[in-house]
Parts: C-alpha cells; sequence; structure tokens
C-alpha cells in the first residue's frame, strides 16, 4: 500500500460513513495533503521515516479541508418574521486539526521560511 493509500484508507476511517462525492473529494484532499506535507520534510527524511505521524497528520489535514469544504453551501442569515437563524462559519474544528497535525510533523519538517520587515 503506497503512503497515498494509507492516508486515504485513515482518513476514511476518522470520517465515516459518506456519500461517494464527499468521499471523491476526500481522496483528492488526500493526495494534495500528502503532497504538500512530504514537500515540507526535511531532506534526509522520506513519508516512510515517519509513516504513522506522516499518515496521521496528512488525514487530519485532508479532514480539515474537506469539513471547510462542506460549510461553503450553508445558510449565513435567515429572517422569517420574528425568527431569525443565522449560522456563523466557524473554522475552529478544521484549524485544531491543522494545527495537531502540525505539532506531529514538527520534528520531521524543516523550519518555515518567512520574509521579515525593516
Amino acid at each position: 500500500m503506497t503512503v497515498q493509500e494509507r492516508v486515504f484508507a485513515q482518513a476514511v476511517t476518522l470520517a465515516g460513513k459518506l456519500e461517494d462525492r464527499k468521499l471523491a473529494l476526500l481522496e483528492v484532499l488526500c493526495r494534495s495533503a500528502a503532497s504538500a506535507l512530504q514537500a515540507q520534510l526535511r531532506e534526509e527524511i522520506n513519508p516512510e521515516d515517519c509513516l504513522a505521524d506522516f499518515t496521521a497528520a496528512a488525514s487530519l489535514i485532508a479532514l480539515a479541508a474537506l469539513s471547510e469544504a462542506g460549510e461553503t453551501d450553508s445558510v449565513e442569515s435567515f429572517t422569517a418574521g420574528d425568527v431569525s437563524i443565522r449560522k456563523e462559519h466557524s473554522s475552529a474544528g478544521a484549524n485544531c486539526l491543522r494545527h495537531q497535525a502540525r505539532v506531529m510533523m514538527l520534528p520531521y519538517i524543516r523550519e518555515p521560511f518567512a520574509f521579515l520587515g525593516v
């Protein structure tokens, strides 16, 4: 089983039952998450060197993206007479998953690069 297949299998296990359309989207998101995470690894480290952490982190990143993708079609505000319904988009859950993934991978990834103003 390839690393990407492992990531997808773990994401499916964590996600539970999904409709076919979301399952197909999750597969694409898993490939993307695995590729992005692999690009951040230090040169001397391969995904197989940290397979359990890599698989878990990539699957959490993909699930965070899937969670946010599902929020796009929700109602922001609805009012009928005296009754109001408002659903605010909250990415707290997705951000938590991404944070956990980053924490898991800290020992294996390169230091982030950033430009600082002077």
